[in-house]
């Protein structure tokens, strides 16, 4: 685990996002965690590959998955599908706390049958965003158990390599009463376009961009994208902007001792003090007093 990006979402130039896995060579992050309002990891629409698991162990959150809005409860686990944009809010000013798992299902692929057979048929299935478990579940005491039994062998990969084969065990058979199959997954147009802009501006937010930018880079039109900002993220294009170039704020806050002018420059702000404003409104403190936290 690199511990100068703990905390942040890093993403690769096509939006998705770099995992810190716990261990370079076995792809999975587990992490007993906690949310409050204003931190960097909250509101960071992303995507990946690797399957996200979080069990709420106090509190509650609002979870975000392609758009929709789920209220997770205390003992409730949420299963987000590869590939899904996701993001979590607190709920209220309140904190919470859970465990979240993220982990790459190549794990379980010992063999192309087992591939074909139990990983792709929900991985790949267009009609599984993600899968729900409370109070109503039959499944969700196990579920529960299971995730919460994650960090306690979080730096043993046969451990968890055995525990996650029996929490896909239970995925794959609520997947079933959702129609999982084996067909050939359908795109999704809209959500291309989506994950096209949200590339263009990972690779140019440090440059002057306009709707008219972003709404091309997606190839729809300027108010299909303001539509589709706010379907899967629930902010406007340009206030996705910015809390962006805020993110990379922090990120180089963190990092380095670069002059603030200087990142100023990097992210795309005009200045110091329109910077400042901004990062303010996003993590109610200035980025001196940011940078302060990790001095």
């Amino acid at each position: 685990m690199k511990k100068e990006v703990m905390g942040l979402i890093v993403k690769r130039d096509d939006g998705s996002e770099i995992i810190n896995y716990d261990d370079a060579s076995f792809p999975s992050y587990i992490y007993d965690g906690w949310i409050a309002p204003k931190v960097t990891w909250e509101g960071v629409p992303h995507y990946h590959e690797d399957i996200e698991i979080m069990t709420i162990k106090k509190g509650r959150l609002a979870y975000y998955v392609n758009g929709k809005e789920l209220l997770l409860n205390e003992g409730d686990t949420i299963v987000v599908n590869s590939n899904q944009i996701h993001y979590n809010l607190c709920v209220n000013g309140e904190v919470a706390k859970y465990v979240i798992a993220i982990i790459n299902p190549r794990i379980l692929s010992n063999s192309v049958a087992v591939d074909m057979q139990a990983i792709r048929p929900i991985t790949e299935n267009p009609d599984i965003p993600y899968l729900r478990f409370r109070y109503i579940n039959e499944y969700t005491e196990q579920m529960r158990d299971l995730v919460l039994g994650l960090p306690e062998i979080r730096h043993d990969p046969f451990q968890i390599t055995k525990q996650f084969y029996q929490i896909w065990d239970i995925i794959r058979k609520q997947a079933s009463s959702y129609g999982a199959t084996a067909e050939e997954p359908i795109s999704d147009p809209r959500m291309l376009s989506f994950k096209a802009m949200m590339h263009f501006l990972s690779n140019n937010y440090p440059e002057q961009i306009k709707l008219d930018d972003i709404a091309a880079s997606g190839n729809v039109s300027k108010s299909l994208c303001n539509t589709l900002f706010h379907q899967y993220v629930g902010e406007s294009p340009i206030n996705y902007l910015m809390h962006l170039r805020c993110r990379k704020v922090a990120e180089l806050l963190r990092s380095g001792k670069q002059p603030m002018s200087e990142i100023a420059a990097l992210t795309g702000f005009g200045g110091v003090s329109y910077m400042s404003e901004t990062f303010r409104k996003f993590f109610e403190k200035s980025p001196r007093e940011y940078r302060k936290q990790w001095e």
